[in-house]
């Protein structure tokens, strides 16, 4: 029998809960306007909210929406921040619970997991089988987007059975049609817990030792190109038929010599190097900060986060001389 846990739901409206949520939701974003207006009024706010949820007379409020492009066009819907301050309570008491559950080799949205930790453990992975291998990359088609809220219900119901924590998770779950919106929290831990279903099925019903999922991306290692096709397909199968998803057209089974892009870079036993379009979007982003410098539209506070991110980025492969190349031509006057 799966363990469940109850009585939740006077733990995420404790004062002290919404406090420590306010703090997590206004890290990095403490002067935007939206934050020191909640600020201003702190406490009464967070009582309201703790009333709205006591009362459960909760209603989420709209979503901003707006693109991003990295690396693809995504449509990102950002909870207002009270809304951020729910989601943060209501995670810091359920995500544990469902942390436990969680395999070793799932690396998104994981505190001491991350892209550089899941690079090494391919990288690991590749280095323990020979050289001829094969490796099964895989994504799920528009997976946020795909997440079936019935099927999420009932995963969830498996671990909570606080009913008025489940209200809470279906007021949330249920302010979309279809889907997860990317850009709340609660979206990264319901999606994990989703796919969670599938890394038991390839880790204890296929007895898959060499498996890796960093969100919706997940690789398979194995000397056998014939075992890795028949995993594919009882794969896919689990997916339409417990899930609701589907796999990306693109998903392949590649030789090593090839090497693995995931998670940002490309992996080979032997080293690692930077993902080629992530080096293109660099020097596109360095030609424009120097044209824009030159023009006096931005100054070297713009800049230096900029450089830094994709220097820190740089430094968890073996890219010194793209690196090198890149800088070389970095070149900013007024």
């Amino acid at each position: 029998m799966p363990v469940t846990y109850n009585n939740l739901y006077n733990k995420i409206y404790s004062f002290n809960n919404l406090y420590s949520a306010y703090l997590k939701a206004r890290k990095c974003k403490r002067y935007r306007k939206e934050v020191l207006d909640f600020t201003s009024k702190l406490e009464e706010n967070l009582l309201i909210i703790q009333n709205e949820l006591i009362w459960k007379t909760y209603e989420p409020g709209r979503f901003k929406e707006f693109y991003v492009y990295d690396p693809k066009k995504r449509l990102i819907h950002a909870p207002a921040f009270r809304d951020r301050v729910i989601h943060h309570a209501l995670c810091n008491i359920i995500e544990p619970l469902f942390e436990k559950k969680f395999i070793y080799d799932s690396y998104a949205c994981r505190k001491g997991k991350g892209t550089h930790a899941a690079v090494k453990r391919v990288q690991k992975f590749m280095r323990k089988l020979p050289r001829n291998s094969y490796v099964l990359k895989a994504d799920i088609s528009q997976y946020f987007p795909s997440i079936n809220h019935s099927i999420l219900m009932n995963i969830i119901q498996r671990t909570i059975r606080c009913k008025d924590t489940l209200w809470l998770i279906e007021t949330i779950i249920f302010q979309t049609d279809q889907g997860l919106p990317i850009g709340a929290l609660t979206s990264q831990l319901f999606a994990n817990v989703y796919l969670n279903e599938l890394d038991h099925f390839i880790k204890d019903q296929l007895g898959v030792k060499y498996y890796l999922r960093y969100m919706d991306d997940f690789v398979i290692a194995h000397p056998d190109k014939k075992y890795l096709k028949q995993l594919l397909c009882d794969i896919q199968d689990f997916l339409i038929t417990r899930l609701a998803l589907k796999l990306n057209p693109k998903t392949r089974i590649c030789p090593y010599a090839q090497g693995v892009d995931f998670a940002g870079y490309r992996t080979w036993p032997t080293h690692i190097l930077p993902r080629k379009r992530n080096v293109k979007r660099a020097k596109r982003m360095f030609k424009k900060l120097m044209k824009d410098y030159a023009l006096g539209i931005i100054d070297l506070d713009y800049i230096k986060p900029r450089l830094m991110s994709f220097l820190g980025y740089m430094k968890h492969c073996d890219g010194y001389i793209t690196l090198h190349h890149i800088l070389s031509e970095f070149v900013l006057k007024r």
